[in-house]
Order: structure tokens, then sequence, then C-alpha cells
């Protein structure tokens, strides 16, 4: 079949050569000198690292298919630079102090700057995200703006949901699905178009569909993406409560004060009226809700919730066209962060 034609288990790239891609890469951006203070809180964005989990996910998704990947870096980079300016903007509505155990853009300049570098970072994204190659332009742009109306469409959810008490479980996970998990399916769906970019030329030789291993490979990693990105968020919010201050990168607990309406919350409440915390000091209104969570179910359920998020993820992989050697890296990354800390 076509697809064993494409990269081979041994020669797709560790995890260690695209970090350093996407690092040189990164390092590599020149900026406008026109008005250059709008570019120093971008580059402040950047320099603050991150998993580069994105990135990465273009790069390994465009492996799949083609050894030689570099037609995916400037792609991959602006996915890096997209994700980067919704967290820019994010921080601003929920009035964030701090981002990765810095200071967030809002804080260290002021709202205004934050808004308009963070506007400025979009811009440069779709500029990296149409340097894809021309055979493949439409469906990459196509799919990135896609993507910039269905996390748009959860930012929306997730406001609306401030002000609502009647939020369900269901609502909660469609709307990180939205908000979060789309960005990891679309980011391999745009790799994948890039890598099989040669594959569409060269079809004409098989009995089948000429589209149709591509197109189901296309919803597969979407799939695989999108489970993964719920079993990612689910965690986080695990984290806000019981993760490692010194390698969360946020406040332990900032969902609990911000009275957001999390898994834990949400699960906890269909099991037992909320605490009284009146008169109680932010710690103790922490320990508080860690103590309801535990006693609710909730936490348990929330961990239950991403393993099988993750076993989603995993049983999609099952359905790629590709022998599953070639999947190591991505099984890797699942495996990663049904583990990670931070």
């Amino acid at each position: 079949m076509w697809f064993n034609k494409g990269t081979s288990p041994n020669n797709m790239k560790k995890l260690s050569e695209l970090s350093a891609m996407i690092e040189e890469g990164l390092q590599s951006l020149s900026y406008p000198t026109t008005a250059a203070t709008l570019y120093n809180p971008i580059r402040y964005t950047l320099d603050s690292g991150g998993k580069r989990l994105r990135p990465t996910l273009v790069l390994i998704a465009a492996n799949l298919y083609n050894e030689d990947i570099q037609a995916a870096l400037k792609p991959a980079l602006g996915i890096e630079m997209y994700h980067n300016f919704t967290l820019l903007h994010d921080d601003v509505m929920d009035k964030a102090p701090t981002r990765r155990g810095r200071p967030t853009v809002h804080v260290k300049w002021n709202e205004n700057q934050a808004i308009l570098s963070g506007d400025a970072m979009e811009g440069l994204a779709y500029q990296l995200i149409a340097e894809a190659p021309p055979r493949v332009l439409k469906n990459v742009i196509d799919t990135f703006n896609l993507m910039n109306q269905e996390i748009c469409q959860g930012q929306q959810f997730d406001m609306e949901f401030e002000t609502r008490d009647n939020v369900t479980i269901d609502e909660y996970i469609e709307m990180i699905r939205l908000k979060t998990s789309v960005l990891l399916g679309r980011a391999l769906q745009i790799g994948a178009y890039i890598g099989q970019d040669k594959q569409y030329g060269n079809l004409s030789d098989i009995g089948v569909n000429r589209y149709e291993w591509l197109d189901r490979d296309i919803e597969t990693l979407f799939l695989f993406g999108t489970s993964l990105g719920l079993a990612f968020q689910l965690q986080d919010d695990w984290l806000d409560c019981w993760g490692d201050p010194k390698t969360f990168g946020k406040r332990i607990g900032g969902d609990i004060l911000e009275n957001k309406k999390t898994f834990l919350r949400l699960t906890a409440l269909a099991n037992a009226p909320e605490p009284s915390t009146e008169g109680m000091s932010e710690q103790q209104k922490i320990e508080t809700y860690k103590i309801y969570y535990k006693k609710t179910g909730a936490e348990k359920a929330c961990r239950l919730a991403i393993a099988n998020y993750h076993q989603e993820a995993l049983q999609a992989l099952k359905k790629m066209s590709m022998p599953q050697p070639k999947l190591r890296l991505l099984k890797e990354i699942a495996a990663k962060l049904e583990k990670r800390n931070k």
C-alpha cells in the first residue's frame, strides 16, 4: 500500500531533534523594526518556555509521511505563536498574575499592551502558517481558520459559564474540547497535510480512491489530538488542586479562589452542596475545597476521566493506515502527558 512508502519507523525524528528544531526556529524569528516595542512582549512570552507540545505535534504528523519535515517547521512555529497569543489574551480576561512562573504580560506591561501585542502575535502566526507548501496551502489555511473559530467559541462558553449556575459536565467537556483540545487535533492535521504533500502526486498507481487513506488519517489524528487534549485539560484541573507549586507554573488553588466551574467542582456539586467558606483565608478555602472534592468522589472521577480520554486517544491510533511502530512518538507523548505534574 502507498503508506509503506512513507517514513520508515527507523527514520522518524527523535523528540530531542524536534525540540531542537523548534527552539532554533523560534530564536531565528525576525520581527519588524517599526514600533519595535510592540514585539517585546512577544519575545518575553515565547522566551518563557513551555512544553512546545503543539508545534511538536505538527512536526511528528508531517514526519509520519515524509522524512524531510523542513516544510512543516514554519507552520509549526505559527501554531506555537498562535497558542501563546491565546494564552496572552486569556490571561487578560482571567486577570491571571503569573504564567509559567513569571508575571503575565498585562502585569509586566499593561492590559492595552497585552491586547495589542497579542493581536500582533496572531498576525505573525498567520504569516508563518501561510508558509505551507502551495499544493496543500488551502487545506492548511482552512484547518487553521476552523481552529481559530472553534477556540473563540470555547472561550465564549467559558465566559458565559461564569454567570451561569446550571452548567452541566457535558457542557464543560464541550467547552474545554473547543477551547483547548481542538488546537492539538488541528495541529496534527496541519502537520499531516504538509507531510502528505508529495503523496498527493503519486497515488495514481493504486486501485483505491486516491485520497481515501489520507483523509481517514486526517480525521483519526484529530480524534487522537482532541482526546489527548481533553485528558490534558482535566489533568490541569487536577493539578490546580494537587500539583507541585514549584513545577506547575501557576498558583495552586487558583481555580478555587476564582470560583471557576471546573470538572472537579461540577462533579462535586452533583453529589453534595458546596461547603461554606465565609470568613476563611484563601489557603483555608483551598484546603476546604480539596477535602470537598475528595469526599464527594470528584477527585477520583477526574482521575478516571483522564485515564479514559488517554485510552480513547490510544485507541484512535490503532485506526491509522501505517505500521504501529511509526506512531511511537505520539504514544510516548500521550504517556508523558498522563503522568505530567506541570
